[in-house]
């Protein structure tokens, strides 16, 4: 048995799921908040942006998982150097995104630019890095402690990236987020290496897809991936304009949110433990099902009672966090590709929750942009679109894809183990 999942050997491996996970924030929270209201972009061409960067990012992400694969077949040392410069790329193109230096008539290919490149970054570390967790194996519970360690380590950078810039604005956030990156590098040259496993032909891309449990797993993660990634594009839009409620509730309600995901997660390794992987993760969604139908009836002036939905969201979201990786995990070493293909496998689960991000921020903001909503405006028709698909439409997306899981946990229950 690796022992990844100990405390000492775990946090080494997972201290750079921090700063990853901290990116995540500005890019994917904070960004179209700030291109709309501070720099006055449309939402509907703003949306456009998104949609189209992440989509261009997803297509590499198999690319990448076949470049990780091949460097692990040479030794982990090159993983390292691979992360290292994907770390470098990262820190450098989110300054560039949030104090752009381009005059007014390159505003939007520079920021398309960049904004390609630092999503690109990050899945090149972030794959790097879930592949080498992927490759330490272990029991559900054993694989479930390793994704919990780097999932709860992300998630304090996710808490550090929610309240500094209200603290201290976006400089300071993006300079701790390059401090995290550096330390968190560093961290993972000295965590458990993954056994050397012979690898004639590391790196098949196509691999993942022969595999009828990876494809059955893809489609759940594919359907709640795209109902947690609706809030988590409108979220500060919600809390401005629904709620109306100004600094310092944003970062306050967004710090409950990662929090309570962070103290659930040894609550859903206990499930894991009791009930095993797919039942403790289709409790996870009976819980965010119920916390936004709570959000669906919130207006101004509940950002008290708000907080208590983010509560509860959040605790479900632990669940979101730590229990498709061990399953995907799962699927791998029965699959009898573990230490060959993990990599391709990350980088196909990767594509997936960019096109999640993109099918949010390029369907949504257009949509409730043709349905009358503007950012800082107080209409009650537009407002009441806004919390029907900040809330209400992810609840239809998150039962149907806890449906799609119970019917393959029934059907399949070796798939999901």
């Amino acid at each position: 048995m690796n022992t990844a999942a100990d405390a000492g050997a775990g946090w080494r491996y997972g201290l750079l799921g921090a700063p990853v996970a901290f990116a995540s924030v500005p890019l994917y929270v904070h960004l179209p908040h700030h291109y709309a209201q501070t720099l006055g972009w449309p939402l509907a061409a703003l949306g456009t942006l998104l949609l189209a960067s992440r989509l261009a990012d997803a297509l590499i992400d198999p690319l990448l998982g076949r470049w990780v694969d091949r460097l692990h077949a040479r030794s982990p040392g090159h993983v390292l150097a691979f992360g290292a410069g994907a770390a470098l790329v990262m820190a450098l193109t989110l300054w560039l995104l949030f104090f752009p230096p381009w005059p007014a008539a390159l505003q939007w290919p520079g920021a398309a630019l960049t904004l390609l490149l630092a999503c690109g970054s990050a899945s090149a570390l972030a794959i790097a890095h879930q592949g080498w967790g992927a490759r330490l194996g272990g029991n559900a519970l054993q694989r479930g402690r390793i994704v919990a360690w780097r999932e709860g380590l992300g998630l304090a950078g996710v808490l550090a990236a929610s309240v500094t810039p209200e603290l201290a604005g976006y400089g300071a956030s993006l300079a701790l987020c390059a401090v995290l990156l550096a330390l968190g590098w560093l961290a993972w040259t000295r965590a458990p290496r993954p056994l050397d496993v012979a690898a004639t032909d590391a790196g098949d891309w196509r691999r993942p897809w022969q595999q009828a449990a990876f494809r059955r797993l893809l489609a759940v993660f594919a359907l709640n991936g795209i109902a947690s990634a609706i809030p988590a594009t409108l979220v500060l839009f919600y809390i401005a304009d629904r709620l109306q409620a100004a600094a310092p509730w944003p970062g306050l309600l967004l710090a409950a949110y990662f929090g309570a995901a962070a103290a659930a997660l040894p609550l859903w390794l206990r499930g894991v433990a009791r009930w095993g992987l797919a039942r403790a993760w289709l409790a996870g969604m009976g819980l965010s099902i119920v916390a936004f139908i709570g959000a669906a009836a919130l207006d101004a002036g509940d950002a008290p009672w708000f907080l208590v939905v983010c509560l509860a969201a959040g605790a479900a979201l632990g669940a979101d966090l730590a229990l498709p990786g061990a399953l995907l995990s799962g699927v791998i070493g029965r699959a009898g590709d573990r230490g060959q293909h993990d990599g391709a496998y990350v980088g196909w689960w990767q594509v997936v929750t960019k096109l999640n991000l993109a099918l949010a921020a390029g369907a949504v903001l257009p949509l409730l942009a043709a349905l009358g909503y503007q950012p800082g405006q107080r209409d009650p028709a537009a407002l009441a679109w806004l919390a029907a698909v900040y809330a209400l439409l992810p609840c239809v997306l998150k039962a149907l894809a806890a449906l799609l899981l119970w019917r393959q946990w029934a059907a399949h229950p070796e798939d999901l183990a």
